[in-house]
């Protein structure tokens, strides 16, 4: 099992900035890719940036170039960078971490941006 929490969620003007937590808790030695989704209202959850097991990363293109993946192994806790907000960042930011047992969710966190 695999545990995570997500904080850093919160409300910000078009152009700010936030950066996300994400922390890991359990068979974290396990874990083969972990990253971020969210999930915007009436719409699919989607990929926003993940790290796979041997460090490849991939992002959405509609995040390239603003946020940045990545992790402290000592801390067992990846981040997402956020900059350059847009509204259409809106979402519910749930942090995903994957293993061969099964795909483990965070509870989400709020990310509103103001026009």
């Amino acid at each position: 099992q695999v545990q995570l929490v997500e904080s850093g969620g919160g409300l910000v003007q078009a152009g700010g900035s936030l950066r996300l937590s994400c922390a890991a808790s359990g068979s974290t030695f396990s874990v083969t890719a972990i990253g971020w989704y969210r999930q915007a209202p009436g719409k699919q959850r989607e990929l926003v940036a993940k790290i796979g097991s041997i460090g490849g990363i991939n992002y959405a293109d509609s995040v390239k170039g603003r946020f940045t993946i990545s992790r402290d192994n000592a801390k067992n806790t990846v981040y997402l960078q956020m900059n350059s907000l847009k509204p259409e960042d809106t979402a519910v930011y749930y942090c995903n971490a994957v293993n061969a047992l099964g795909t483990y969710w965070g509870q989400g966190t709020q990310v509103t941006v103001s026009s």
